[in-house]
């Protein structure tokens, strides 16, 4: 069997900047939920059958304690917020099982629950329905792959190595020295994708650059400054690090059948009526039935 893995935030995010706003009667701002549980839906009608979908219960999170320019809820639209639980309601309304997170991040569990379903013999591929950069360090060979369901690419370990220049398990790494402005740390200064795949394709991990740069394996365009920064600024590049590792913890999965999509809840028809969109009663009802 193959199981998706959904970025519930991503999603929604995506589609409340990309489809016009819908109030509801009762004056709710429900577009983007609305997108998201259609192509949630259009994904059963496709012939998914394991999923699985994490999402941020509030944005802040542990990482936040580490770092004070960690990406916060702040400049984020009122309309938007607001539909995080309506989100999370909404797919449990739909059958469908949800991880909100609160210490943790959306990835950690997009992390965790692919390296547990990736361990159990009767399951194919695990699709991590994401473009987030920081989780092709979860990919595994042809095992655990990114799915980019916007531009219908699939990304395994081998198409990690093409676009970052370094294996998944440098990812991490990778991000310590060039940044990632979505979650808010610079990495550090002069270094950029080219010379940070140079050198991490070379030595794998922060550690194992030796500080001298007349050890590298091989020297990148201004070899000497890069070198120079990395001795300044080691404490900090560890702990960018340290935030762009995705933790594993959450959530527990005991078998991938916890995942298997049969039937919504009796509260969906409600909800489909606070969204404005009866028709995806219908719908569902025709996948439930051949299901």
């Amino acid at each position: 069997m193959d199981v998706y893995l959904l970025d519930g935030t991503y999603e929604l995010f995506r589609h409340f900047y990309a489809i016009p706003p819908h109030t509801n009667p009762v004056g709710e701002e429900v577009a983007a939920t609305l997108g998201v549980l259609a192509s949630v839906v259009s994904m059963f009608e496709s012939g998914v059958t394991h999923l699985g979908v994490a999402t941020d219960h509030v944005i802040e999170s542990f990482r936040n304690d580490l770092w004070t320019g960690y990406k916060t809820s702040a400049g984020v639209d009122p309309r938007l917020l607001a539909q995080f639980p309506l989100l999370e309601e909404t797919l449990m309304s739909l059958g469908v099982v949800v991880w909100p997170m609160v210490k943790l991040e959306a990835d950690d569990a997009l992390a965790g629950a692919a390296s547990r379903l990736a361990g159990f013999p009767d399951v194919d591929r695990v699709y991590i329905c994401s473009p987030d950069k920081d989780l092709a360090q979860c990919v595994k060979k042809n095992r655990i792959v990114m799915l980019d369901r916007r531009r219908k690419t699939v990304i395994d370990e081998k198409g990690v190595i093409e676009r970052f220049g370094v294996s998944p398990g440098s990812i991490p790494d990778y991000l310590a020295l060039v940044g990632d402005s979505a979650d808010g740390y610079p990495g550090l200064p002069g270094w950029g994708e080219k010379s940070a795949s140079w050198v991490l394709s070379r030595h794998g991990h922060l550690e194992n650059i030796p500080a001298d740069p007349s050890d590298w394996k091989a020297k990148p365009r201004g070899a000497d400054r890069l070198a120079r920064t990395l001795r300044e600024n080691l404490k900090l590049v560890f702990l960018f690090r340290d935030l762009a590792t995705l933790r594993k913890t959450e959530p527990t999965i005991k078998s991938p059948a916890e995942l298997f999509w049969k039937e919504p809840h009796e509260s969906f028809v409600r909800i489909c009526d606070r969204l404005d969109a009866p028709q995806l009663v219908e719908r569902v009802s025709k996948i439930a039935h051949l299901s």
